[in-house]
């Protein structure tokens, strides 16, 4: 029979969790005990780790792939992120596809973090998790992971992507907003790549191509953790923003107002941007809204890009933060840092174009 082939990365995260006295904890064999108690993905008959044949006649054979330790993911780190990719290219040629279950708290910054990281994509990685463990008798868990199998086993959509609640988004384009309903994830400047309802509906326009066809995979690791975010508000002292601003910080992604704003009548503030930015600290300028753009139609908008402040666009503060982190990492020098943090490397931002456009026709 047809069938994909799937690695499945257990990192933890409350989808593979158990309750004990302490609450909820993840336990090394735990959700392989759990699914092969469930029929959607277990087959003794036909080896076990497989689901039943979709609509089209494929089916998904997977295998688990625990990290040890298994962590919540609010204790992510650097190099948990690095761990994920290097075993996504150490398994590259093997499967046709990695589904990565993961926390939801910092499942935006790891995918972000791994749609920069892979460098070359040609197979999917579909992060996904659940609000509810596997183990509670009603959960999102199942849904979740297997509408994650069931895209990875039939899709090549060569991206970083986050799999939740029937949608598929892309992964630097993601960010959390509900801490408590099955509808955790949104993304404010980019519709869905896939919405999965009584059938499949994939946005092919949306979706990008693998760079690089005739080459590998390239796992670029991130190794710069002197990145920092600061959300401003009406009362920051100009003294608060200089001592934060101070070395070893190498960059910085500034959360402004509106369509990226700041004061423009605090000549104190200003001195302690245009100083850090002189000494060769990268700022990014993100909007604290969740959808729309940082653009300079203000003059509070202005003003921080004539002081040496990238603008971000409509980037994420997740893709902001591991996007300057990622290109910190790899040794450019800092005006190439700046160029890139405005450039679309990975789909995680919308490059406006040169002149408008009236009309349908190209």
């Amino acid at each position: 029979m047809n069938e994909g082939h799937v690695l499945l990365i257990h990192t933890g995260g409350t989808i593979g969790m158990e309750s004990t006295d302490r609450g909820y904890q993840p336990r090394v064999g735990f959700l392989q005990q759990r699914l092969s108690e469930i029929p959607s993905f277990f087959n003794a008959a036909d080896g076990g780790q497989v689901t039943q044949p979709s609509r089209f006649g494929r089916r998904v054979r997977y295998d688990i792939l625990e990290l040890e330790p298994l962590l919540d993911s609010a204790n992510m780190s650097v190099d948990e992120w690095v761990r994920i990719a290097r075993a996504i290219e150490e398994h590259y040629a093997d499967y046709d596809a990695f589904v990565v279950l993961h926390g939801t708290d910092t499942m935006a910054y790891t995918a972000s973090a791994l749609s920069f990281m892979l460098d070359n994509l040609g197979k999917s990685v579909v992060l996904t998790g659940s609000q509810i463990p596997l183990s509670r008798v009603r959960n999102d868990a199942v849904d979740n992971l297997l509408g994650a199998l069931l895209l990875a086993g039939h899709y090549v959509i060569p991206e970083v992507a986050i799999y939740f609640n029937d949608r598929l988004l892309r992964g630097n384009r993601a960010t959390k907003v509900n801490s408590s309903g099955f509808d955790a994830f949104r993304s404010g400047n980019l519709p869905p790549l896939v919405q999965i309802g009584v059938d499949f509906d994939v946005r092919w326009d949306l979706v990008l191509p693998q760079a690089r066809p005739a080459e590998p995979l390239r796992v670029l690791p991130i190794t710069c953790d002197d990145v920092a975010a600061l959300r401003l508000f009406p009362s920051i002292a100009s003294s608060t923003l200089e001592r934060f601003l101070q070395p070893p910080l190498q960059g910085l992604v500034l959360e402004t107002y509106g369509s990226g704003n700041a004061p423009d009548n605090r000549p104190s503030l200003h001195a302690a941007l245009r100083q850090a930015c002189d000494r060769g600290v990268v700022i990014v300028n993100r909007t604290q809204c969740q959808t729309g753009m940082v653009t300079t139609q203000y003059a509070a908008g202005r003003v921080l890009g004539d002081l040496g402040v990238v603008p971000g666009a409509d980037m994420t503060a997740e893709a902001a933060l591991t996007k300057l982190q990622w290109l910190l990492s790899q040794g450019s020098d800092i005006e190439a840092v700046r160029a890139a943090m405005q450039v679309s490397l990975r789909g995680e931002l919308t490059e406006l174009q040169a002149t408008p456009r009236f009309s349908w026709r190209g």
